[in-house]
């Protein structure tokens, strides 16, 4: 059983808050900030999962200020926990469009490119070029339905509505993705096959961790040892190949089923 925003332990909300507080002394101009993902819906498991945050602004940021930004958060994310942000201005949000433009983004998986650009100086990453993600589409989705705001506007006033096969597009990337990776990463890749069958067959925006809790319901019994290890943070040598495959062809075949 994860947390969410109202019952997690003391020291993850000063974690969160405190990046609050740092964020806005490199950026004076914020609309508002705003929670998703795990620690907005539940499921928040301090050993795995990442803070999940969307910072809108008044105006676009400038390269300066984007470099401040990757330095900040190359020193908090992991410390303790990872940290997942973008920055959007509110004028990208005003005409909505998918991919969704966006200003700034760290994860944990621009670690070492962000690390080297402010190490040399260069600007092949962080620099004034406008860019687009594919995944902003799923997490505004998330944000107008189960989001938390943590600051500045409400979030109805901020966020334009998702299209709904704007949002099926963004979750389908992930979930291709995840049929390829299932092997390498069982725990995320079998939530979030789940979490998106879910979503086509009842229409449900849910937690992995929700999505897991489903899949124990739902799908026949030979697969529920693999979907409880899942849910239990099992390490990757407790799964057996032959398991994760003939569960990910399962998914596969009932998506195929709902889309044809």
């Amino acid at each position: 059983m994860g947390y969410d925003w109202e019952t997690c332990p003391s020291e993850i909300k000063e974690f969160v808050l405190s990046l609050q507080q740092d964020i806005a002394k490199v950026v004076p101009y914020v609309t508002g900030i705003y929670l998703h993902g795990s620690l907005a819906m539940g499921g928040f498991n301090p050993n795995r999962s990442d803070v999940d945050i969307l910072v809108v602004t008044k105006n676009p940021l400038t390269v300066k200020c984007k470099k401040t930004l990757a330095q900040l958060f190359l020193d908090r994310s992991n410390s303790p926990y990872p940290i997942e942000i973008s920055f959007l201005n509110i004028g990208q949000l005003h005409n909505w469009q998918h991919p969704c433009p966006y200003d700034f983004h760290y994860s944990e998986y621009w670690r070492d490119q962000y690390k080297r650009e402010l190490m040399l100086g260069t600007s092949n990453f962080i620099n004034e070029h406008a860019k687009t993600d594919g995944d902003l589409a799923a997490h505004i989705t998330i944000i107008n339905h189960r989001g938390i705001s943590l600051e500045g506007k409400p979030i109805e006033e901020v966020f334009p509505p998702v299209p709904n096969n704007d949002y099926i597009s963004s979750i389908s990337t992930d979930f291709e993705e995840c049929l390829d990776r299932i092997l390498i990463d069982p725990i995320y890749c079998t939530l979030n096959l789940l979490r998106v069958y879910w979503y086509l067959k009842d229409g449900k925006i849910s937690s992995k961790q929700e999505a897991g809790q489903w899949g124990m319901k739902t799908l026949p019994q030979k697969y529920k040892p693999s979907i409880e290890k899942v849910i239990h943070g099992c390490h990757r040598e407790h799964f057996r190949n032959s398991e994760l495959l003939e569960l990910k062809n399962y998914i596969a075949d009932c998506m195929k089923n709902l889309t044809s």
